[in-house]
């Protein structure tokens, strides 16, 4: 099967505080304009085209596969900036992260509600 994820639309109050979030927590390059968009690449050539929403933001769950020095890096960020993380995607284990299926796993919000997660291991592998 040939069928690749390409991108995916994230709706924000602010596109550009959203992207530089994103980009700041991830370790990823400044996100770049493109149209009404502004998109953020990731290693895997998929990018996040953030926007601008139009009434309220629906908020998605996005995860992201990391290395286990990546998974350490963004989980240094996410507690420099005080941010509080939960090792569930229910945010029931406050200040916890899993280890399923042998890997890491941590879960923060965006300043928009979305659901953000790392993992060092792919679910089910």
């Amino acid at each position: 099967m040939t069928v690749q994820l390409n991108h995916t639309i994230v709706e924000s109050r602010d596109k550009r505080e959203a992207a530089t979030f994103f980009a700041e927590i991830l370790g990823l390059p400044d996100p770049q304009a493109y149209g009404p968009f502004l998109v953020l690449q990731t290693g895997n050539e998929v990018s996040l085209d953030f926007i601008d929403a139009q009434g309220s933001v629906h908020p998605q769950h996005y995860a992201f596969l990391v290395t286990d020095e990546e998974f350490d890096e963004v989980l240094a960020r996410i507690k420099d900036r005080g941010l509080s993380y939960w090792a569930d995607p229910f945010h029931g284990q406050p200040n916890e992260i899993n280890h399923n299926d042998g890997g890491r796993g941590v879960y923060w919000s965006d300043p928009n509600g979305h659901n953000l997660e790392i993992i060092t291991r792919p679910y089910g592998g």
